[in-house]
């Protein structure tokens, strides 16, 4: 990829650290939104940005735990979450779910 002339990699950085904060603030903004929609839809959901965070912690040499790195998505614990803005999963959701994901395998 090439970055425009005048934009240095300290500056991708923070611009790439703000998109993610506001995709961030714009889950939590769309509790409504639950993950099995976002993996049916983009194959990522608030879990898998959480533990993408983490293992960019690791990669850096900072320990954070699964739910950690979690949290810093949810904003809270995810259990908590869970329990507060997490709805039943139809059966149609869960079967479109399994379909995506056999569809992946070689």
């Amino acid at each position: 990829m090439t970055l425009p002339e005048n934009i240095t990699e300290t500056e991708r950085t923070a611009l790439d650290a703000a998109a993610f904060r506001r995709l961030v603030a714009h889950l939590d903004a769309h509790k409504e939104v639950q993950n099995i929609d976002l993996m049916l839809l983009a194959d990522f959901c608030r879990n898998c940005l959480g533990d993408w965070w983490r293992e960019a912690a690791a990669e850096r040499g900072i320990d954070v735990t699964r739910d950690q790195g979690r949290e810093r998505v949810y904003g809270m614990p995810p259990a908590e979450w869970k329990a507060q803005f997490q709805t039943e999963t139809s059966p149609e959701k869960i079967a479109a779910f399994k379909a995506r994901q056999a569809a992946k395998e070689p």
